[in-house]
């Protein structure tokens, strides 16, 4: 059972931590005429409002948010900073070619370094620690998945991919049943909010507009609808993630996939002496659920992962909050994972949504010939990939020919998903069958992945 009273939503508890969220900026106030419309004021816009006005200063930006800057999965999300490449090397070595798959890695590796450079040098304290990325295994047949991507992974340049055994794996993070690990440097963690808020005023004192409390009906050439005015501009950026159903026009491009998280109270320095994690590695397994999860900065353990996949029609909440059932299932993970734990009360529980392309691969783009631009579906990988497509669109729309804009994700589109039911209908399949294959190998002691897997990953074109 979840702890009881567990305070859940208030859009994360990130943000409860900095006070609650923060007084709304003022909204549009009519119509308006700038160079740059952005639509949507979580990482990827404003990180490309930063980078616009970084390299031409004189260019008027205007960020349009419904609510206010980071109230998406920008301020809710886990914390990790990590270079993961998005829909997988090997489509872009078969659509690309090798050199071009190597370049998105290096590129995606560069871009943790980037934003914790330019988080000191704009003086934003995100509780930012470099400590990794640590993939622990549970089960023979996670321990055989762990494998087989370690060598997937070691067959590439730039991704440094060490296996821990099971004794190794203990002496970093002492995590009860592991039988192995797999980890790599190129990874950080990070307080959500914190990055999000110093992002904002970055972008504020570099020259854009943040107009909040503004909702965007509609993009077309030239201009994005509001309730509370037109904004006319030669090049209007979408950057709304997993509320880009809301468009009109858009509601099938991504899928709006939830994720919950709960966050305990901090822990006594006995329990952490006996736990470790002493780098600030970010945690994961593999299993086909997967978890996540961070050691923060004042000594608790933020944990997530999967609760109710997908809410019918596209449909995504207002406050954040998630299933009881949630709770209660990521609390007894945790403490599966973590018992010299258990007696640690939950916080706080929240969720939040996150973009899904139906191939599950990111995209960053822009057609000149429209002024139109996009980036996103991160697939819950997007704290690294928004620095990397702000800068690429902003390269895309001033026209420079840079490295950025020949990598192999520009100009990506994915075909839409199916409308309803057949949405909703196969993304809770996928995962019910996830959970089944999770449940089959926990219990077994066999190496193979349970079939129930193998069926997901077909139908969400994941094989």
């Amino acid at each position: 059972m979840a702890d009881a009273r567990v305070p859940n939503g208030d859009v994360s508890w990130w943000w409860r931590q900095l006070g609650g969220t923060p007084t709304p900026r003022p909204a549009l106030d009519g119509d308006l005429d700038v160079d740059v419309a952005i639509v949507g004021g979580g990482y990827t816009g404003l990180w490309t409002a930063y980078y616009l006005k970084t390299l031409q200063p004189d260019l008027r930006v205007a960020v349009l948010e419904q609510r206010f800057a980071g109230f998406g999965a920008s301020g809710r999300n886990g914390g990790w900073l990590t270079n993961t490449v998005t829909g997988g090397r090997d489509r872009y070595a078969a659509s690309h070619g090798r050199d071009a798959a190597i370049a998105q890695q290096r590129a995606l590796n560069e871009t943790v370094d980037e934003v914790i450079a330019v988080a000191g040098r704009e003086g934003i304290d995100a509780d930012i620690v470099k400590g990794g990325e640590f993939g622990v295994a549970r089960t023979p047949s996670q321990l055989a998945r762990l494998r087989a991507a370690v060598a997937d992974e070691q067959a590439w340049p730039h991704t440094d991919v060490e296996e821990l055994d099971a004794s190794a794996a203990a002496s970093r993070i002492a995590i009860d049943g592991a039988l192995g690990a797999a980890w790599h440097p190129h990874c950080a963690r990070v307080h959500p909010a914190k990055l999000v808020a110093g992002l904002a005023a970055a972008v504020e004192r570099a020259g854009a507009t943040i107009y909040e409390q503004t909702h965007v009906t509609e993009i077309a050439p030239g201009r994005a609808v509001t309730e509370r005015g037109t904004v006319r501009a030669t090049h209007v950026l979408r950057a709304t993630e997993g509320f880009t159903a809301d468009l009109r026009g858009e509601h099938r491009t991504w899928l709006p996939m939830n994720s919950s998280m709960i966050v305990t109270e901090p822990l006594p320095a006995a329990t952490w002496a006996s736990i470790g994690w002493d780098g600030r590695e970010t945690l994961g397994d593999f299993a086909h659920v997967y978890m996540y999860a961070q050691r923060t900065a004042d000594g608790r353990i933020a944990f997530g992962g999967r609760g109710v996949p997908y809410r019918y029609a596209s449909h995504v909440d207002t406050d954040g909050s998630t299933q009881e059932r949630t709770i209660a299932s990521l609390t007894a993970l945790l403490r599966e994972f973590f018992p010299d734990a258990s007696d640690v009360p939950i916080a706080h529980a929240w969720a939040g949504v996150l973009g899904v392309p139906r191939d599950w691969a990111a995209t960053v783009g822009h057609d000149p010939a429209t002024g139109l631009g996009w980036a996103g579906g991160y697939v819950g990988t997007g704290v690294t990939a928004t620095n990397l497509a702000g800068r690429t669109l902003a390269d895309l729309v001033l026209r420079r020919d840079t490295d950025l804009v020949r990598l192999p994700w520009v100009g990506h589109r994915a075909k839409k998903w199916e409308p309803e039911p057949l949405r909703w209908l196969a993304v809770n399949a996928i995962y019910a069958a996830y959970r089944t294959a999770d449940r089959l190998e926990a219990s077994g002691s066999g190496e193979g992945t349970a079939w129930p897997a193998h069926v997901a990953d077909f139908v969400a074109g994941r094989h």
